[in-house]
């Protein structure tokens, strides 16, 4: 059987425009003393009309992702989202030109888990309006959506965000202090970037506030995993040129704790950004929210940049428990040891795993953070 080969199915759309079934609120009429509210016409609905016809017969390919339109060269232009607006985005073209884009009706309108059809990053073919109404960037409409490599995303409330596409790796940037460090979130950031297939690097920021001395072991525990790892100040300069070659010639997302300092770091990196940046609330020592949407920035340096608003949770979409060991590369050369081929690490008596924590192998902060991961996923 050729695989290759697409094929038409029937999909669900997203119900808008629907009318309420009933002219009249017969509950409130009844009892507003109403006697009449037997008489209703027969011809009314229960359920509207809309609500049940909102589908369509639309192309998939082999693995059951909605086929795009071909492409037009003729009449599309083929450009970069740099930034997602509420329901517009702002696409830059081959030549440089901007255009200010909506998402055509049938791609906005398919039922899907994400929360947004296009995102920051997303490759896209757009159709430029031939008569449109004035405005600052000229208009055009998004006809077809790319396929997608190295993204960020995340669970939010029962849907999938993905917070950036096709980029080469995750800057995840923590606080030493104000807001203090969370070794669990960078553990899940990591996990993210696995999953995403995203190169992390490690950036602890503020560390003019701390004792470098009292670093090192974090340090060092991320070393052994391969991950780069960077203190950095933007206030003093400190690892500001080392961040700046890790970054060079690649397209990167900046990703953490809203007050970490992303938006001050990248104003070091390429001061003429002149991103806004807030201080830290006192009362509770949480980052305010400066950045309000991600945005494609390009570097003097070679490569681009993603500045994202700050997360405060981070669970991973789509994932399976039994898949979350595999976010951890530390763990691989004791899981084929464990007595049960489909151990979980948590309660299993022959756990090589749990004997490696005890035995001070792995870190138990890494276990812990591989726990709360797991139990995560079973909960949803």
């Amino acid at each position: 059987m050729d695989t290759d080969k697409n094929k038409k199915v029937r999909v669900a759309l997203r119900r808008n425009r629907t009318k309420p079934p009933r002219g009249n609120d017969l509950t409130r009429d009844y009892e507003g003393g109403d006697t009449q509210s037997d008489a209703a016409e027969s011809g009314e609905r229960v359920r509207t009309k809309g609500a049940i016809s909102r589908h369509r017969t639309v192309t998939v390919d082999a693995a059951g992702n909605v086929a795009m339109p071909g492409v037009d060269v003729a009449a599309w232009l083929p450009g970069r989202v740099f930034r997602v607006h509420g329901l517009f985005s702002s696409v830059e073209v081959e030549d440089g030109r901007v255009f200010r884009c909506s998402v055509r009706r049938l791609l906005k309108s398919l039922v899907t888990d994400e929360r947004s059809i296009v995102t920051t990053g997303d490759r896209v073919w757009i159709r430029p309006a031939v008569e449109a109404a004035p405005t600052d960037l000229p208009e055009a409409m998004i006809e077809r959506v790319e396929p997608r490599h190295g993204v960020l995303t995340r669970s939010s409330r029962r849907r999938e965000h993905v917070l950036v596409a096709n980029v080469d790796q995750l800057a995840i940037v923590m606080s030493l202090v104000q807001p203090d460090l969370k070794p669990h979130l960078i553990d899940r950031y990591i996990a993210a970037a696995y999953k995403g297939d995203l190169k992390p690097v490690l950036c602890l920021n503020k560390a003019d506030l701390t004792d470098a001395a009292e670093l090192q072991p974090i340090i060092g525990a991320y070393a052994q995993l391969g991950i780069p790892t960077v203190l950095t100040s933007a206030r003093t300069g400190q690892g500001v040129d080392q961040l700046r070659e890790l970054l060079a010639n690649r397209a990167t997302v900046f990703s953490g704790q809203s007050g970490v300092g992303k938006s001050s770091l990248l104003n070091a990196i390429q001061p003429e950004l002149a991103l806004r940046v807030k201080t830290v609330s006192e009362s509770n020592e949480k980052g305010r929210h400066t950045t309000t949407t991600a945005e494609l920035i390009r570097l003097d340096t070679g490569g681009w940049v993603v500045d994202t608003p700050g997360v405060r949770q981070l669970q991973l979409w789509d994932t399976r428990a039994e898949e979350v060991e595999g976010y951890f590369p530390d763990f691989r050369a004791f899981v084929p040891l464990c007595a049960f081929p489909d151990c979980t690490h948590r309660h299993e008596t022959g756990c090589a795993v749990k004997s490696a924590v005890a035995r001070h192998y792995l870190s138990e902060r890494r276990y812990h953070s591989y726990l709360g991961l797991f139990d995560g996923m079973n909960e949803e």
